[in-house]
């Protein structure tokens, strides 16, 4: 969990951030890099010790988890591997498969399929999160309305635009701790 936490926790966002500032902070470039190198490294220090400790097939995973965390956030090759795709596979797929890998040291059909379940639940926040995004990080005004099929009209603003899929992530979020919590209690039983 630390390496995951090191890598995409500060890791990611500091090269995201480096990348094009998304969020719009004021944080120096050069304590972004310093952040994320030091957190990367990080995160491979403790992937290669675990590889040492339990199995060297973990190291495959940490040398994949490097690649990701660089190629998706510095958008390299044109971009290629920062798309929802690609999202969904690193940051949804990949921490459950290598998190699963290195408790069994093996990879189960029960594990692929959770993996497939993560990737699809990362797609789906990708999907909802996009759109509020795009509304709040570059749309300036909103106006219009939308004309019922009974003549009736409703103003469309920012809010509106926003609000359902702000309402769905937040179940999405509920619904993932729920699942969790589930899971923890049947390990427990």
């Amino acid at each position: 969990m630390l390496a995951f936490f090191l890598a995409v926790g500060i890791g990611a966002h500091a090269l995201d951030e480096f990348r094009d500032r998304p969020l719009g902070t004021q944080i120096p470039s050069r304590v972004l890099v310093l952040l994320a190198a030091v957190s990367i490294v990080g995160a491979i220090g403790i992937g290669i010790a675990a590889s040492v400790v339990l199995t060297p097939w973990l190291a495959l995973f940490v040398l994949a988890g490097a690649w990701l965390v660089v190629a998706y956030n510095l958008e390299l090759w044109s971009g290629r591997f920062h798309s929802d795709t690609w999202f969904a596979l690193a940051w949804g797929g990949f921490p459950l498969i290598c998190a699963y890998f290195a408790q069994a040291e093996t990879v189960s059909a029960e594990a692929l399929v959770a993996t497939a379940f993560a990737v699809s639940l990362a797609l789906a926040q990708r999907r909802l999160s996009t759109a509020v995004r795009h509304v709040r990080r570059r749309v300036r005004t909103v106006r219009g309305e939308l004309e019922l099929a009974d003549g009736t009209t409703s103003s469309i603003s920012a809010r509106s635009l926003t609000e359902p899929s702000e309402q769905a992530l937040r179940f999405l979020a509920l619904a993932i701790v729920a699942l969790a919590v589930a899971l923890l209690i049947t390990r427990l039983s």
